[in-house]
């Protein structure tokens, strides 16, 4: 009998933690189908990787999330949903009572309600015991001055992760907040700020390897707690 050949969806894959992720699986032996707003953007990022299949779009997008969906089922299902894309706001961040509330708007459609909306696409190609990995922040677990947006955003991902999760127990629904990153999200977050000490997103990697190789728990996670469990 052929081993099963797993199959992942990496939202936003074309820089950062998404196209790290992605190159790591892809050299597993995982084929994965990948999307960002920016088609050329996203081929470049993964040239050369073998299995991978792009589809650029916008995730706020429903006829794009169909797409995705569609590809999804060219490859027979998926082991591994990985809700990734997302987006900042304004940069600098403004305190909440200078928010400009059509932004906050956009900002909530592309960090909670397209996450659902492509869980819902792909329901019927969830495989039992499938894995969905939603990236969320320290933002939206503490009350941090300037991250009202973004961090409202991550705690309605975050409560979204965990309903998802009762309701739903043949899959595990992780929700990990992968600390600070070397990252063109986070320098826009501190605009002409020095943020080099950050570490490179292909050293988060492995933390979320534990959870879509192991058996945890579905929960919140912060990829330094799991880093222990890569070194032993």
């Amino acid at each position: 009998m052929s081993r099963h050949q797993p199959t992942a969806l990496i939202t936003g894959a074309s820089r950062g933690l998404g196209r790290a992720l992605t190159a790591d699986l892809a050299g597993d032996g995982w084929r994965v189908v990948v999307d960002a707003r920016h088609g050329d953007e996203l081929a470049r990022a993964v040239a050369g990787l073998p299995g991978v299949v792009t589809v650029p779009g916008d995730v706020a997008d429903p006829v794009h999330r169909t797409a995705l969906a569609e590809a999804a089922d060219d490859l027979g299902g998926l082991d591994l949903l990985v809700l990734n894309a997302s987006l900042l706001g304004p940069s600098p961040q403004p305190e909440l009572a200078d928010y400009p509330l059509d932004v906050l708007e956009q900002v909530l459609r592309v960090n909670v309600v397209a996450p659902l909306g492509l869980v819902q696409a792909l329901r019927p190609l969830l495989r039992p015991g499938a894995r969905i990995v939603a990236v969320t922040s320290d933002a939206g677990a503490e009350a941090m001055a300037g991250w009202g947006g973004y961090g409202t955003s991550k705690a309605a991902l975050e409560h979204l992760g965990a309903v998802l999760a009762v309701e739903n127990p043949q899959w595990r629904v992780h929700v990990v907040d992968p600390g600070d990153m070397r990252t063109v999200m986070h320098q826009e977050a501190f605009p002409g700020e020095d943020i080099s000490d950050r570490p490179e997103p292909e050293t988060v990697v492995p933390a979320l390897r534990v959870l879509v190789d192991g058996d945890h728990p579905s929960g919140r996670y912060r990829a330094a707690d799991l880093a222990p469990a890569v070194a032993s």
